[in-house]
Formats: C-alpha cells, structure tokens, sequence
C-alpha cells in the first residue's frame, strides 16, 4: 500500500470516527491526518531500528560462537571490552573452550537465540548443540556494543519438558511471583505456598556455584524445584529465585565476592518471607547447596532470625582445592590422562597458588583466578565456615550424596569433626545419591546430570520432617 493510500485510509478513518458532527475543516483535518499520518511513520521507523538492533545482536553472536568453535580465539577476543580483554585473553579462552568440549563433546549447531535487556546491557543467549549436551552461550554486549561478559551454562528451556516426580501433589500448593531486593539488582523468585490457613515454616533455596535460575536448572534436571514442590507438598513453604549472576551478568565484569553474588539476595530473601502473612517469622531456615552449603553459616551469622540451616553438599575444604580435585577425577574417569588435561591441571595448581599467595592483594582485580577476580578469593579467605558453625546455637542439617565428586565425604568429614559434639546437629549421607542428591549407580560423572531425573523421595522426607520439628524447637533460640 503506498503512503497516499495509507493517508487517504487515515483521513476516511477520522472522518468516519467524527460522523456528522464533525467540527473540523477541511485543513484541520488535513493537517490532523498528517500529524498522525507522521506519527505512524515515526513508530513504523522506531520499531524497524528496533528490530534491525535485535537481529545485528544476533548476528554478531552467532558470528562470534562460530568463531569459537571454528577455534578463531583471537578474532574472538578482538570483540570484548577492554575488561574482558584482560581478564580472558584468547589463550584462556582457547583453554576454556578445549574444558566445555571435554565435556560436551564436540560442538555441532546453534538451535536459535534470544535477546534481552538487562540492566544498561544487551544479552544474546545462544542455544548450542555439542555431542553430548546443550547449552546455552550467554554474550553480554554493552552500550558500545563490545562483549562484556560470555558464559556458558546449562539451557533455560524455553519448553518446559519438567515432569513433576511421584511425591509431589500440584493440588497441595500454590506459587505466586515475587521479587527478590531492590532495583538495580532486584531478581525474580517464585514464592511455592502450602494450601490451608498457614502460618507456615518456609524455607529459602541458595544455589551453588554459577549463574542458576531459581530452580537451578542442570540439563534436563531441577533440582531446586523438585526440593520446593516436594517440601510444599507437606506443608512447608519454599522460596527460591534467579541467582543475581544470571539476571544482572554485567555486575559482575569487575571486583565482586560472594556477598554480591549470593548472602545479600539470600537476606533480602528471608526479609521477604518475614513480611509474608501466611509464613510464620520464627520458623524460617535457609538451606543452601554446594557453595550455598558452604555460606550457609555466614548467612545465618548474619541474619539471627533464621531458625535453622540445612547443607546440602556443602564443602569444608577450600574452593581452589576442590577445583582441582574434581578436575583429577574427571580427568582419570577414562582412565587416562591425556597430554592437554595434564596441562590444565598443572595450571589450575599454578591458579591455586596464587590464590594460596599472601601476596593475592596485589593482583589487579582483573585478573580472574579460577574464573573469578582476587577480591573474591580474598573474601572466602577470611571466611572459615566450620568456625562459624560452630558458634551457631540453632539446629543444623546436613545431608551428603556419597557418590558426589563435586564435594565429597572428605568435606561431610569436615562437617562432624567440628560439630559432633552438638546435640542440635544432623548427619545424613545417601549412599547412592550424586551432587544434585539424585540416585545412580557406579561412579558419578557429568554426563548423569543430563539424565532426566529427581531429587530422591527419602531427602524430601527428611527434610520436611527435620524443619517441621525444628520449628516447633526453635522459638527465642539467638
């Protein structure tokens, strides 16, 4: 249709609209076509610059994943920031890239993409097919359109294939939205309610490691809501919610710790349940995993509301120290150990060194050890979570797969040596439960986590009977 014929259409329309009444003359209506006639132009052109925007994002992720896998490291590193460029050059990015086709296998396809805004940032995730796996390769773009961050996690799925496990009952419960802090780090959670009258005890989920969605996602697996489902199921309320790495990634392109990527979501989080009128404020706990585990004690030292903890996998070794031992283990799981993974580990103990170094308060903080700056190693530093356990009064969980080599039953030992002597204090293991406490069988490798699978019914139970118990102990404890 030409623009005569749209503005006669317009002038028809107007007129039409006013019928008999009209009031304006001929060249008020005339110039009142044009104006809108102008306006129409002036969003036809908006949203075209918009979509050609979108689809430019687009294009240069899927240019720059290409380049990744075609092993064009230094092309690729020729679009980031200059953060980025101190902080993954192209022989880091080459060693991470060899890392994700260790374990996914060989790269195959892109799928798609989609794009947000996030904050004052662009982000294009890339859904990617290797042999082994998907996922999802999350570019960061800033305002001058320069790569600000890249990762690479497990797939959002964009149709959700979950199927609840048999102890759920989507009768028993209810979820509302909810947000999580304050703009600009607020995140989106889901609030999962027991039907009934309530008050509720209620628990918040802390994921572990990476930027997880609330239910922290791990291929077709979800864990976290298997846990929310399977606790609302009997009477306890659950809230979890979006890891501020995933919402907000280009917060975390500088200095940051642990206090910005997980204990000051975590608080906000408690603060909201107690605000909430059907979830009762003296039986609210915490239960964190893996690094959620292992924060959980600062957490709870920080926030004396809580009326009890739960670990799940949490580690008492070192983080630098598990790094590579898990990489040893995945390395020996074919039972050799070849030239390039030799050369990995032998860095990564390098990395481990200068995390161990008394002098790390030197490194520049765009210097990424073990994937993350110095101020975040010199934080968990200070931070000796079995000590502060220790000096908490209320009731703690603590429940281990035995088949997780993640964080293992040297770390569940750490736990009992330093609180054995507490009558308040729980140890379960699970002799065939892996790191997402997820049954199996025979030694546990990355490739069971993308096994459709659930939380085992048994530590749903425990846990639903621990807190329910818990609770009614745990009024005025400090």
């Amino acid at each position: 249709m030409g623009w005569a014929k749209i503005t006669h259409w317009l002038g028809l329309t107007l007129l039409v609209g006013i019928g008999a009444i009209a009031l304006l003359s001929v060249a008020d209506s005339a110039s009142a076509n044009r104006r809108v006639t102008q306006e129409l132009l002036q969003k036809m052109r908006t949203e075209t610059q918009r979509q050609k925007a979108v689809e430019d994002l687009k294009s240069a992720a899927a240019k720059l994943v290409n380049l990744l896998a075609q092993g064009k490291f230094g092309e690729v590193t020729k679009s980031f920031d200059p953060t980025m460029q101190k902080a993954l050059p192209s022989e880091k990015l080459k060693a991470t890239w060899a890392d994700v086709l260790e374990e996914a296998g060989p790269f195959k396809r892109q799928i798609g993409s989609k794009t947000s805004k996030e904050d004052q940032y662009d982000v294009v995730v890339v859904n990617c097919e290797f042999e082994k796996a998907r996922l999802d390769i999350r570019v960061v773009y800033n305002s001058n359109k320069k790569v600000a961050g890249l990762f690479i996690v497990s797939p959002s799925q964009a149709t959700d294939t979950y199927k609840p496990p048999s102890y759920v009952n989507r009768e028993a419960f209810q979820e509302k939205a909810v947000t999580i802090g304050s703009a600009p780090s607020a995140v989106p959670g889901i609030l999962t309610l027991p039907r009934g009258e309530g008050p509720f005890p209620a628990v918040v989920l802390v994921q572990g490691s990476g930027p997880h969605d609330r239910d922290e996602t791990i291929g077709p697996n979800k864990p976290f809501r298997d846990l929310a489902w399977g606790l609302a199921s009997q009477g306890v309320a659950v809230l979890r919610y979006d890891k501020r790495t995933r919402v907000h990634p280009g917060q975390f392109s500088g200095k940051f710790t642990v206090k910005e990527e997980v204990t000051d979501d975590a608080i906000a989080a408690i603060a909201l349940l107690q605000q909430t009128p059907s979830i009762n404020p003296d039986q609210i706990f915490l239960l964190g995993h893996s690094l959620g585990g292992m924060l959980a004690p600062r957490i709870a030292q920080q926030e004396p509301s809580l009326a009890g903890i739960i670990i799940l996998a949490g580690n008492t070794r070192p983080f630098e120290d598990l790094y590579i031992a898990q990489s040893e283990y995945l390395a020996k799981l074919d039972d050799q150990i070849t030239p390039r993974e030799k050369q990995a580990i032998a860095t990564f103990k390098q990395q481990a060194e200068r995390i161990k170094d008394r002098d790390l308060r030197k490194e520049p903080d765009t210097e990424l050890l073990l994937g993350v700056p110095p101020a975040y190693w010199l934080d968990l530093k200070d931070y000796k979570q079995t000590e502060v356990a220790k000096e908490l009064k209320r009731p703690i969980l603590i429940l281990q797969g035995e088949r997780d080599y993640q964080v293992t039953l040297d770390d569940f030992r750490g736990w009992q040596k330093a609180l054995s002597d507490r009558k308040n204090v729980t140890f379960k293991t699970y002799s065939n439960l892996n790191h997402l406490f997820m049954p199996g069988e025979g030694k546990a490798t990355p490739q069971e986590y993308q096994v459709a699978n659930h939380v085992d019914a048994v530590v749903i139970t425990d846990i639903a009977e621990w807190v329910k118990q818990s609770a009614l102990q745990s009024y005025g404890n400090p």
